[in-house]
């Protein structure tokens, strides 16, 4: 029960600090750089398949061993941040890479994103998790 609940509150922080992230600074800052070239609504499919199955790892290998083996909140910070700016860093500098209209600012916002992201989820998940009495 301690899994399912570590990876639904992971993914409700993660969804929600996201999309307001997404709604007011990542989102307008991409969009002045591809306005043209971006949707006007998001595939909602991929977006959740991508959110659902990057929490679930992200919960596998770095906040369930935490939890597990009894260590403090600050154990997960570091392995979540690394693993944010590298999941983060695989798009971004593939786009970088092959993209003519991908700007060194965006990957710069987007990979700190991620790990900024990737930790401060991972550690209120784990969190919220013991205040169930949950591990």
């Amino acid at each position: 029960m301690s899994l399912v609940i570590l990876y639904v509150a992971t993914v409700i922080v993660f969804l929600v600090i996201d999309a307001i992230a997404l709604s007011r600074f990542i989102g307008p800052y991409f969009e002045s750089r591809l306005g043209d070239i971006m949707l006007d609504n998001i595939r909602v499919l991929p977006a959740a398949a991508f959110y659902l199955f990057y929490v679930g790892v992200l919960v596998w290998l770095v906040s369930w061993p935490v939890l597990r083996d009894g260590q403090g909140i600050a154990a997960v910070l570091l392995p979540a941040a690394l693993f944010g700016a590298a999941a983060y860093g695989t798009y971004e500098f593939t786009n970088y890479a092959t993209l003519a209209r991908w700007h060194w600012s965006m990957v710069v916002l987007d990979v700190s994103w991620g790990a900024v992201l990737s930790a401060g989820s991972a550690a209120a998940g784990l969190a919220i998790t013991r205040a169930f009495g949950s591990g």
